[in-house]
């Protein structure tokens, strides 16, 4: 099948990063588009047989699956503009939570799906957080369920939960930098460790830490209790995590559905009436 992408800009770019490097598609089997062209031109220079089209409705003309990877309230306005080229043995996929399957059925004559992806997916790790619509073709689903296996681990979810898994999949590896460079400064501020140095330790640190998630050595739990002496510093240190972090997390949540609400509400303002 020719998959395409319209809309190459953080998660556009890795996605198709992720597909070439972990051979999900062939490289002449992708079209792609960008508002601003040299964006989409700049991925071509990286592989060379990829296509980029001038225009969003070239991609839906040569392709079969067609990932919608812009702005959540660009999302039906764009696809309300590519109709007249949609036809009904396409696939359109989202990777936006605000615009749920209902909300796209109601613009495209198509199978429809959401695929919220994570940057962790371009080492080929992490989880990609699936929605399908029930009206599409078994075979179709297992043929996408089975592209994302190569790159990621899907996971489907209810809509429910769509905002607060993507807040831990999707937003979390921003949350975790964070978090981690706030301590990095700390470590400078408290007792000069040079920051580079911080980081490289940082890092390895985080590498390993996966490693033995992955491994199956400890789970999150498990790990803390292993690292945890009684008695000893790390003890000392989490007792002031307890302490301080309160309901920063709870703080988080409530500032990421916010505004996840307010998408929201303005993707319903756009369906047809």
């Amino acid at each position: 099948m020719r998959w395409g992408v319209i809309g190459t800009g953080n998660m556009g770019s890795i996605l198709i990063d992720a597909w070439v490097s972990k051979n999900v598609v062939d490289e002449e089997n992708i079209w792609i588009h960008n508002r601003t062209l040299a964006k989409a031109f700049d991925i071509k220079d990286r592989y060379s047989k990829l296509n980029v089209c001038t225009t969003a409705d070239k991609v839906v003309k040569n392709t079969d699956i067609i990932f919608i990877c812009v702005k959540p309230l660009q999302v039906l306005p764009l696809l309300k503009q590519l109709k007249p080229y949609i036809h009904e043995n396409h696939c359109i996929i989202s990777i936006t939570s605000p615009v749920s399957i209902e909300e796209l059925e109601t613009v495209v004559p198509c199978q429809t799906g959401r695929v919220i992806p994570s940057i962790t997916n371009r080492a080929g790790f992490g989880v990609t957080l699936t929605t399908f619509s029930d009206k599409m073709d078994e075979t179709l689903k297992a043929y996408l369920i089975q592209s994302l296996k190569l790159f990621s681990n899907p996971v489907d979810i209810d809509e429910s939960i769509t905002r607060v898994s993507s807040d831990i999949v999707s937003c979390g590896p921003a949350f975790i930098s964070y978090l981690l460079q706030s301590f990095i400064k700390a470590a400078k501020e408290y007792a000069n460790l040079e920051v580079e140095k911080g980081y490289k330790l940082a890092e390895q640190m985080i590498i390993g830490f996966g490693k033995l998630l992955e491994e199956g050595y400890y789970t999150l739990e498990t790990l803390q209790e292993k690292v945890t002496v009684k008695g000893g510093v790390t003890g000392a240190g989490l007792k002031v995590l307890d302490e301080e972090l309160g309901d920063l997390f709870l703080h988080v949540l409530e500032a990421t559905h916010e505004k996840y609400g307010e998408d929201k509400s303005g993707v319903s303002q756009q369906l047809p009436t």
